[in-house]
């Protein structure tokens, strides 16, 4: 069991905000007053005189396409603006769904709700917005994605004109906590607060029948989906897992995690990759941190195996909190992806993990904690903190002996780096062991102002801890600030790695042969990419 002090800090990441406040939309009224008074005038104008609309109008867009949403699931809210290009005020006849009152669109003209609406003025030289939203049930049309498509019409017979709606809506499998008798969600708990009591979040246990992910329908999960113990979840290649708001996974003790993504062709498409992400499926959402909460191993769970997956925009991608005098109590990591994570990529306390062809990229805090000891092997992994969304508190590489011997920490034909001068950190609890070893491994650690020197933990000529490294040298990655790190031409990793692990990683992290004299990281350097 793991100090307080280091529980709590998992707790925080994992505990729903207690203050959320619901978003309130706002409605635009528009107010024209119009006052004119001359001399010749005792009175002022009390009303306007409209043309009926001929067709004349013009539209911010000719299809409003509302992006993808799961079935039942309501979309995000749209804009479509309509100008009145003439120096005549108009009134428009209709404006409306083509499929009238059945449409599953909804439509809010100018600050009132419907889905038909007769006589809308529209002043000369003005405009108007129209919001539009949906909710669609896929399932009575038998498929598992369906285009979902209406019109909205302005005005009548020959004069009239549309816009197109079109949404993609995918077909899921929801799980989601029960609703007790007195309304409230049920619970799992995580943990005992620093006063001995447990703390609970939404969660529910995964039933037997659930533990087979397989690549038919994405799946939703709102709240904690716990594997209980000796219980397996399998997650087949293609599996698409989305996480809602304050959601995520927990792999109890004495339960495992077997992922079993394969290869891709389609680099886009992805089709074998295992994803977990959000459950926002509009593209502004494609590259937005802390859209939920993790994916925690807990003390105590065993072989777990994690293959061919990508995480990609949580609070904190992977948690492992170890049990070091378990040998079973492992997490193996093969072609793995942990990205954009608000806090940290990877944290483990006391965890025992191998990790060989991964990436662990952008993080808001480090990228990669390896904390209160542990047992660690990395081989071919690319570690790179290029975070692009504001200010980070951390490195691409932390490890720290604080509570417990660092049994071993070994790096070899990988690369640290970020966008920071220093992206190593190494913190050293002098009553336990400290044992780690970098070889022919990249690190960016540029000391220019000599805050380390002297330090024998940054002796970078020293063989024990530092062997064939290259410090500081040009990755010349792709596009790291978005988490690519294809290595470019001029990269120094090229041809830098020891030849000696092709036997056991003779392919990178997309299957491409690796040649005689292998590349630092993940990706070994192709000319095409």
């Amino acid at each position: 069991m793991h100090p307080p002090s280091v529980q709590n800090e998992y707790l925080s990441i994992l505990r729903p905000y207690s203050n959320n406040v619901a978003q309130k939309f706002l409605t635009y009224i528009l107010c024209i007053l119009l006052l004119s008074a001359t001399v010749f005038w005792s009175s002022c104008r009390e009303d306007f005189e409209f043309e009926t609309n001929s067709g004349n109008l013009t539209f911010s867009k000719d299809t409003v396409f509302l992006d993808t949403v799961f079935t039942n699931i309501g979309s995000a809210t749209y804009t479509l603006k309509v100008y009145n290009r003439l120096n005549q005020d108009i009134s428009i006849p209709f404006v409306g769904l083509e499929n009238g009152p059945s449409s599953s669109y909804r439509l809010n003209v100018d600050g009132v709700a419907g889905k038909e609406f007769q006589n809308v003025p529209l002043l000369a030289r003005d405009s108007l917005f129209i919001f539009v939203e949906t909710t669609f049930d896929v399932t009575p049309t038998g498929e598992t994605e369906f285009l979902n498509t209406d019109r909205i019409l302005f005005g009548e017979g020959s004069a009239q004109q549309h816009v197109d709606l079109v949404t993609l809506v995918k077909d899921a499998v929801f799980l989601y906590p029960a609703t007790n008798a007195d309304g409230t969600r049920e619970t799992i708990p995580i943990g005992l607060d620093e006063n001995g009591n447990e703390i609970v979040v939404e969660g529910f246990v995964l039933e037997p029948a659930e533990l087979n992910f397989t690549n038919e329908k994405p799946y939703v999960i709102y709240g904690y989906a716990a594997v209980d113990n000796g219980e397996v979840l399998n997650v087949a290649a293609g599996a698409r897992v989305h996480f809602h708001r304050n959601s995520g996974m927990v792999i109890n003790s004495g339960s495992s995690l077997q992922i079993t993504g394969g290869l891709s062709m389609d680099p886009e498409l992805l089709e074998n990759q295992v994803i977990f992400e959000g459950d926002r499926l509009e593209p502004t959402f494609a590259d937005v941190p802390g859209q939920w909460g993790a994916l925690w191993i807990r003390s105590g769970s065993v072989n777990n195996n994690l293959q061919n997956l990508t995480v990609k925009n949580a609070t904190a991608g992977l948690i492992v909190e170890g049990d070091i005098n378990n040998p079973a109590a492992t997490v193996t990591l093969i072609n793995t992806q942990i990205t954009n994570s608000l806090d940290f990529n990877l944290w483990s306390a006391g965890a025992r993990i191998s990790a060989s062809n991964s990436v662990f990229g952008g993080a808001g805090a480090t990228s990669v904690r390896l904390g209160n000891g542990g047992d660690y092997q990395f081989v071919h992994s690319t570690i790179a903190n290029y975070w692009g969304n504001g200010p980070r508190g951390g490195v691409a590489l932390a490890l720290d002996n604080e509570d417990a011997d660092l049994q071993r920490a070994e790096f070899t034909n990988s690369i640290v780096d970020g966008s920071s001068r220093l992206e190593l950190s190494l913190i050293q609890n002098n009553n336990f062991a400290f044992n780690f070893r970098f070889v022919h491994t990249a690190i960016q650690f540029n000391d220019t102002g000599g805050n380390f020197s002297g330090n024998p933990l940054y002796d970078f000529d020293n063989e024990t801890f530092y062997l064939n490294t290259i410090i500081n040298g040009d990755m010349d990655f792709q596009s790291p600030f978005q988490d690519s790190f294809l290595l470019g031409v001029q990269s120094d990793a090229i041809d830098a790695g020891d030849p000696s692990t092709l036997p056991l990683f003779a392919n990178d992290i997309l299957g491409n042969p690796r040649d005689a004299n292998p590349d630092l990281g993940a990706y070994e350097f192709a000319p095409e990419n």
